[in-house]
């Protein structure tokens, strides 16, 4: 009788024992977790809105600026290069030359400035929340998307003014804007991680947009590069992109789909390296914040 009581009371026991949770280090940090990501899906969406109701919140010009932009650029490339300076724009006006090329870079320069300069406005947020981090200058690159969309109906418009259709080209502008898309997206991970650390990443940023767009063929044409040294130059991405743009508007030349790959070269390079090395920084993103 006193066994049976003793085995009961040792059951009880058993099964009213609080249950303990482990909590470990995982041993394999994954670049991307498709499951987290897909579960924050909403959040993305919300951080993205954001965004874009932020950036044109108590604006008198409103949208506007995602065309004054371009415009007032393109106005002064075609007084300086291509009046003044008589650069090739290889048979097209070079208002039409120099705005095809200023779409996607404009696109790429503000990505990359709002989404390094993300983390450090986000950082209320980072201190409070667990969500992946990855999303914050992710949502700031994919807002810029409607200044693009805006950009490319002045295109539309100045192309019907000087009578330029566009060709078959134009069906690869769906490769070159996941190509800018991971472009941004990789520079900036690189970028925003040091910047939410040394605030003087953010200020030297600037200067090396300034200096980047030359290196690109933005106010001249890429045949203005030595053939030689064209492959080399194709490494930057943004060749294979506005190179593309032009082929796909204004059939300028055929597009040469090395260009495209050297840009995928590079581009897979800095968004995987930028990736890895973003995931192993964010532990320390709410503490330095």
């Amino acid at each position: 009788m006193q066994s049976n009581i003793e085995h009961k009371a040792i059951k009880d026991e058993t099964v009213t024992a609080p249950a303990v949770l482990v909590i470990e280090a995982k041993q394999r940090q994954k670049l991307i977790d498709w499951r987290e990501l897909n579960a924050f899906r909403d959040l993305l969406y919300f951080l993205t809105w954001r965004q874009i109701k932020v950036r044109y919140a108590q604006s008198a010009v409103g949208i506007g600026w995602a065309i004054l932009q371009p415009l007032v650029t393109m106005v002064v490339f075609t007084i300086i290069f291509g009046n003044l300076a008589k650069i090739s724009s290889e048979g097209s006006p070079y208002a039409l030359f120099s705005l095809a090329a200023l779409l996607p870079w404009t696109y790429f320069s503000n990505s990359v400035t709002d989404g390094v300069s993300s983390l450090v406005s986000e950082a209320n947020t980072l201190r409070k929340v667990y969500f992946p981090r990855v999303l914050i200058p992710l949502a700031s690159i994919l807002a810029k998307l409607l200044d693009l969309g805006i950009a490319c109906c002045l295109m539309a418009v100045l192309m019907l003014f000087y009578k330029q259709a566009p060709n078959l080209w134009l069906l690869i502008m769906p490769i070159l804007l996941v190509l800018m898309i991971c472009s941004a997206l990789g520079l900036s991970l690189w970028l925003s991680a040091l910047a939410i650390q040394y605030r003087d990443v953010k200020h030297g940023l600037n200067f090396f947009i300034q200096l980047a767009m030359y290196a690109c063929p933005i106010v001249y044409p890429t045949t203005a590069i030595p053939e030689s040294y064209r492959l080399i130059y194709a490494l930057n991405p943004m060749v294979a992109i506005v190179e593309g743009f032009r082929s796909g508007l204004l059939g300028t030349n055929t597009f040469q789909w090395s260009y495209l790959a050297c840009g995928f070269a590079t581009t897979t390079l800095v968004l995987l390296t930028g990736l890895k090395f973003f995931r192993a920084r964010e532990i320390v993103f709410a503490d330095v914040a």
